[in-house]
C-alpha cells in the first residue's frame, strides 16, 4: 500500500497561486490606481492591463517580490478581520 504524497510546501501561502491570480486579487482589492500607489510601477499606472503587468513582473524580480509581499499582506489582513476578537470569546 502506498500513502498519498504530501504537498511539498504545505505552509507556504504562495504555493500554487499564480502570479496572474495574485494580480487579479490585488486589482480587485485596490484597483489599478491603488496598486500603482502601493507598488510604483509604470505598468500599473499607464494603460494598465493584466497581460502587460505579467510581462513586467516576470522580467523584474524586485517588482515581483513587492507584488508578492503586498499579496501576503492582503491575506494576513483578511484573516485578521475575519477572526473574532477577544470580546468574541465565550
Amino acid at each position: 500500500m502506498s500513502t498519498p504524497a504530501q504537498p511539498a510546501q504545505p505552509r507556504n501561502p504562495l504555493h500554487g497561486v499564480t502570479l496572474e491570480a495574485m494580480l487579479n486579487t490585488l486589482v480587485a482589492a485596490y484597483g489599478w490606481d491603488g496598486l500603482g500607489e502601493r507598488v510604483a510601477l509604470r505598468c500599473f499606472t499607464v494603460e494598465p492591463s493584466i497581460a502587460s503587468s505579467l510581462k513586467v513582473l516576470r522580467k523584474t524580480p524586485w517588482a515581483r517580490e513587492k507584488v508578492e509581499s503586498l499579496y501576503l499582506y492582503r491575506l494576513r489582513e483578511e484573516r485578521r478581520s475575519g477572526r473574532p476578537g477577544p470580546a468574541g470569546k465565550p
